[in-house]
């Protein structure tokens, strides 16, 4: 028998699957794509049984699942009872890849890495509560940075440091809060990389306060509504210096993003038992990078 066609099972907890995700799958080489939307956790057995039961041995490579949808936690729900679905060899690879967290994460991270050595820098990430900026200050801190996870709520940001910290007991993460330009300067001292991961047209970093930050060498802002997150990056900068610090807009991050989605995908079908969560995704990224 010939090799078989690149299927691509989009599980998306949405009620309506993403069609941007589907897009992209069918770029990156997947044949076909079964789409689901509004998907949960206890109806994910029968769905991932559908998909190993038909094909055997190493024709499971040519099956892959994407997990996708807005809601995060939602989603890595899906991916455990994805996990918890197969056994022995029956399985195939996976990718989550939640509103796209886990490649714009992996991206903004990987830029940054282009500039300055990650491992031994000071970092702060502002709007660290959100899904993006969780997995930013995750793989800053799994790349060596010190990193400080910002947001205006004490509390809030205490979670992620404990978040990140249960996955990196070494790491070197302080919770910050960013409530007031008094707070905001105190989190800014020192600081080498600064991400921006904050809402759509939340400013985050005003021009002033930036340069103010004489040690900051590259600024990332991941928010592409204006107003911009860190004032005065432009939403297309993309490796340009401004006032002495190189810059990255979210379109700018937005090229690596997109590439990072179509490799992943692309990988899911090289092999039957790959799992790639964010640290996977980052992989993929460092080496479009390097």
């Amino acid at each position: 028998m010939g090799e078989k066609s690149k299927i691509l099972i989009q599980l998306d907890c949405d009620p309506h699957p993403s069609v941007f995700d589907r897009v992209v799958a069918v770029d990156a080489g997947a044949q076909h794509v079964f789409s689901y939307g509004g998907v949960e956790p206890g109806a994910v057995r029968d769905l991932v049984h559908g998909a190993i039961f038909t094909r055997g041995g190493d024709s499971l490579k040519s099956t892959a699942i994407f997990i996708g949808g807005s809601r995060v936690d939602r989603c890595e729900e899906i991916l455990a009872a994805v996990r918890k679905s197969f056994f022995g060899p029956m399985r195939v690879s996976v990718l989550l890849d939640p509103s796209g967290a886990n490649t714009t994460a992996a991206a903004a991270v990987a830029v940054a890495s282009r500039h300055t050595s990650v491992a031994g820098a000071q970092a702060l990430v502002l709007g660290s509560t959100g899904p993006v900026g969780r997995r930013v200050a995750r793989l800053l801190a799994r790349s060596g940075a010190s990193v400080r996870a910002a947001s205006r709520s004490i509390d809030r940001s205490q979670e992620v440091a404990e978040q990140v910290r249960a996955v990196l007991p070494a790491a070197q993460v302080t919770a910050v809060a960013t409530s007031d330009p008094a707070s905001l300067e105190r989190a800014l001292d020192g600081i080498d990389i600064v991400v921006s991961a904050g809402g759509p047209g939340a400013r985050l970093l005003p021009l002033a306060a930036r340069q103010a930050a004489r040690k900051l060498k590259v600024a990332v802002d991941l928010n592409a509504v204006p107003p911009e997150g860190i004032e005065g990056v432009q939403a297309m900068d993309a490796g340009v210096e401004r006032d002495g610090a190189v810059v990255y807009g979210a379109i700018g991050v937005g090229g690596l993003k997109m590439k990072v989605h179509k490799a992943a995908l692309a990988r899911l079908f090289e092999s039957k038992d790959l799992v790639l969560d964010v640290d996977e995704v980052y992989e993929v990224a460092r080496a479009l990078v390097a």
